[in-house]
């Protein structure tokens, strides 16, 4: 970016300071679970013949002029404020080539960045009218982002495998080849999604604003009716709430989505946000991008297991506590998993076998103490 493009591209930026970050890697903000599930993921078979055939022949160009057609490009003169917040946010995670974006009529809030060989960020007007400034600011970064991490690609791949999943679904084989990579590109793409939120407080700079748009997001253009702290609530009671049913529904709900629940990506951010590798970011102190080739890949996974290793451990949810005190040989495997569907209760002794007992019968053996069963 020269000297001249900046100084026209921020000379609107409000005057609030905000901290630069000259050379930053996208490691520094990048979250161990994004790197760990690309690397699943490049170890998915078929993976690297898909990857590679559909990067040729993706229709990229067709994509590019379909939103210079029938979408708003930002600009000085559309949507200028947009502009520099998008322009502001490339200066502060020096990003040299600003990728174009566009406004899309969509009510529904939506961003994205797509492209191979080139980024671009597309918003919906549903977005624009939902947020404030400073809102839309950490949107901003947080697509850049996903630009700068060189997420864009791959949700390019995911895209176009959604609409090719829809459309062989009456081709049995064909169909489960395909949902077994687009399985694996939701896995890595709500991962992708914590470090984009990232790179978008980097940009932002204000926690609480990061915060808003996720509550608006979720709850809509009320803020009056919002709090912060207790929609925090909700995550951790959403983490550690229920039994092991409960968490075999939480597996089951994420899976078809591309993005995280918005309450477990606040409270993702906000403990990244009060944390000792944070203050070090904002002090200076973080991954330059001419080390990255320096970067050890083994280094990386380790990183990664050590992120999930202790994720296990510290989870309040049920089955992470199991799976952790079975680890550290806690208990019968059994007793503790039919405990667990009974929501971690204890189990009521049994009756005093004998004359003159009423033991169970068998129309009472399927346990007329154990929950309901779902049905879903």
């Amino acid at each position: 970016m020269s000297d001249g493009d900046e100084q026209q591209g921020h000379e609107r930026v409000p005057s609030r300071q905000r901290r630069r970050f000259p050379g930053i890697s996208s490691r520094t903000y990048e979250h161990p679970a994004d790197r760990s599930a690309l690397v699943a993921l490049r170890k998915l078979s078929g993976f690297d013949t898909v990857f590679k055939a559909l990067s040729g022949l993706l229709p990229e160009r067709s994509l590019r002029l379909l939103f210079l057609s029938d979408s708003v490009r930002v600009s000085d003169q559309q949507f200028a404020h947009l502009n520099v917040m998008l322009r502001d946010a490339c200066y502060i995670l020096d990003l040299e080539k600003v990728p174009p974006m566009y406004v899309t009529q969509d009510p529904q809030p939506n961003a994205m960045c797509i492209g191979l060989d080139e980024p671009i960020i597309v918003v919906t007007t549903g977005l624009v009218e939902l947020l404030d400034e400073e809102e839309m600011r950490a949107v901003v970064g947080h697509e850049v982002g996903h630009a700068l991490s060189g997420h864009s690609v791959y949700r390019t791949i995911l895209l176009f495998l959604t609409s090719l999943a829809v459309r062989v679904a009456w081709i049995p084989l064909g169909n489960l080849a395909i949902m077994a990579i687009v399985t694996g590109l939701r896995e890595w793409f709500r991962k992708s999604e914590l470090s984009a939120d990232r790179a978008g407080l980097l940009v932002g700079q204000d926690l609480r604003a990061s915060m808003r748009g996720l509550m608006k997001i979720a709850g809509g253009n009320h803020l009056h009716e919002m709090n912060v702290d207790a929609f925090l609530a909700q995550a951790e009671e959403y983490e550690a709430g229920g039994d092991l049913r409960d968490s075999v529904l939480k597996i089951l709900n994420v899976l078809p989505r591309t993005h995280p629940f918005t309450t477990v990506r606040a409270a993702e951010l906000k403990k990244w946000a009060e944390s000792r590798d944070y203050q070090r970011i904002m002090d200076g102190h973080y991954a330059r991008r001419d080390e990255d080739k320096d970067t050890s890949v083994r280094d990386s996974w380790r990183d990664s297991a050590s992120h999930y290793t202790s994720h296990v451990k510290n989870s309040k949810d049920p089955l992470m506590k199991l799976v952790t005190d079975l680890a550290g040989g806690a208990g019968d495997l059994g007793d503790r998993v039919r405990r667990g569907f009974g929501g971690f209760t204890t189990t009521p002794p049994k009756p005093p076998q004998g004359p003159g007992t009423d033991a169970p019968g068998p129309s009472d053996s399927s346990g007329g103490d154990q929950p309901p069963r779902d049905e879903r």
